[in-house]
């Protein structure tokens, strides 16, 4: 049995979908005004784990999440260049799909974006004012009466007479149109250089927190199974979303609420202004995807990030580790003549059991299968995937303890497909990419054949910066009889 920690409740619930053998989730993408920054990448990168981990479990998993594609550093940004603001939203909802493919997130079910679903938002924000749950004001804009809502604070347990903070937060121009402080917008007026939409109020666009509602409605239905994102979306984002979404439906909105802790940058808040500022793409010009996605797994999600060079550095080593084992049962699974073609994965040890195995080999299944015993014990209390990485990092070092060039080739590849299966469910690939970008590998064979030339030469000194430089952009030479041989880190 799953169990999640529910933001709503403060506890750790047993996990009961809607529909059996059916997961409907909803996860907030970022806003698409620049490149995603490694904070944006946490919460992708946890909750497509989440996702996996439902998958490998038998559930059919609905993910949807969204982009933002209209908001004030959107515009702001587009009269900057003196473009249309979808020409920024398209270009920056491209490059963060790159930075997705590079930290192996797959893609949602549905990615919606909020220019494409303003008439779902209008026909929500009508049934709210016919409801008295909001009410326009005299230009035009929309606003949410909060205390009509009495459960409001229900989820970041704030009491609405007590929401100084709260106020801050949720205010806006045009304070003196309000019934109440705390009511916060649902449709705004345009203003100059703004898109805009026909609504039945004004011309103007929707405040934030309507899309996601309207989203989640339209691609998951009224009621959903488990609502993501980042503690920091708590208040007032996920709350003001319940009350838009539980007022206009008439039902609970979520069943479960997950939220992911902050990261810091070496123990201190990320902020520009600090200089301690560091988009995805900073990182992958000095890391594999993959390292970064390791680290963001190497600690429970609801538990603060500390993200440091020397962490960062910790966890290459380790994923280093885990991609070697693997790598080793393939070269001695080819040199026994059974090369791994990457079809037939998830087969493990439970398939392997039934082939051509020694005695030895027989008996020691029961403790190999142990640790995905352990990996599942971890991921379903609360997808704790420190511990679950834990019993895959002790599973690579029982394969290097018990596997040899006398190991049956079922028994190695009943563990390769161990191995690898587990893994997928973390999005941690074994296998190097045999689709290199060409122009990169070119690169790497020509600084090769300069350090090997500087070698030759008795020039140790440049030759060590060349391997150095390539270490510094993610390729790792390995010096052997049969020559030099790399790999991305």
């Amino acid at each position: 049995m799953i169990r999640i920690y529910n933001t709503m409740t403060k506890r750790k619930e047993d996990f009961v979908p809607l529909r059996e053998g059916k997961v409907g989730m909803y996860v907030c993408g970022p806003t698409v005004y620049n490149l995603i920054h490694i904070g944006n990448a946490r919460p992708m990168i946890v909750f497509d784990t989440v996702r996996r981990y439902f998958e490998y479990r038998g559930y059919e998993v609905n993910f949807v999440s969204n982009f933002t594609d209209v908001d004030d550093k959107i515009i702001n940004k587009a009269n900057e260049e003196g473009v249309d603001a979808s020409v920024i939203s398209e270009r920056y909802i491209e490059e963060c799909k790159k930075d997705m493919q590079a930290l192996n997130i797959r893609p949602a079910t549905t990615h919606p974006q909020a220019t494409r679903e303003i008439d779902g938002m209008i026909e929500m924000i009508g049934k709210l004012i016919e409801n008295g749950h909001a009410y326009v004001a005299k230009d035009g804009t929309v606003y949410y009466r909060t205390r009509s809502f009495r459960d409001y604070g229900k989820l970041s347990h704030k009491d609405l007479d007590n929401m100084q903070t709260g106020l801050r937060m949720l205010a806006v121009t045009g304070e003196d149109q309000k019934e109440d402080p705390l009511d916060f917008v649902l449709w705004k007026p345009k203003k100059e250089g703004e898109p805009y939409w026909e609504s039945p109020w004004c011309q103007g666009r929707p405040g934030w927190h309507i899309e996601c509602s309207v989203m989640s409605k339209r691609y998951l239905g009224d009621t959903i199974d488990i609502h993501a994102g980042g503690e920091d979306l708590i208040f007032p984002h996920h709350e003001n979303e319940i009350a838009q979404s539980e007022a206009a439906n008439c039902c609970t909105f979520a069943r479960y609420w997950m939220h992911n802790a902050f990261l810091n940058i070496d123990n201190r808040k990320m902020s520009k202004s600090l200089g301690n500022f560091f988009t995805v793409r900073d990182i992958l010009d000095q890391y594999d995807g993959q390292v970064l996605r390791y680290f963001m797994l190497s600690v429970h999600y609801r538990s603060p990030l500390n993200f440091s060079k020397e962490l960062v550095e910790s966890a290459r080593t380790s994923l280093g580790r885990i991609v070697n084992c693997a790598e080793n049962l393939r070269f001695l699974l080819e040199k026994a003549g059974c090369p791994v073609t990457g079809e037939g994965a998830g087969a493990g040890l439970q398939a392997a059991a039934a082939a051509a195995m020694t005695d030895e080999e027989q008996a020691l299944l029961p403790e190999a299968d142990a640790f995905r015993v352990r990996f599942e014990e971890a991921m379903d209390d609360d997808f704790n995937t420190a511990d679950a990485i834990s019993a895959l990092f002790e599973l690579v070092k029982w394969i290097n303890s018990h596997v040899s060039e006398n190991s049956s080739a079922a028994f190695m590849a009943g563990l390769y497909e161990e191995l690898r299966t587990l893994a997928d469910v973390c999005g941690l690939l074994l296998e190097q990419d045999k689709d290199l970008d060409e122009d990169l590998a070119a690169y790497v064979e020509a600084q090769i054949a300069a350090r090997q030339a500087a070698r030759k030469a008795r020039d140790f000194a440049k030759a060590d910066a060349i391997r150095d430089e390539l270490k510094a952009k993610g390729i790792i030479l390995e010096d052997t009889r049969e020559g030099v041989k790399w790999k991305k880190a």
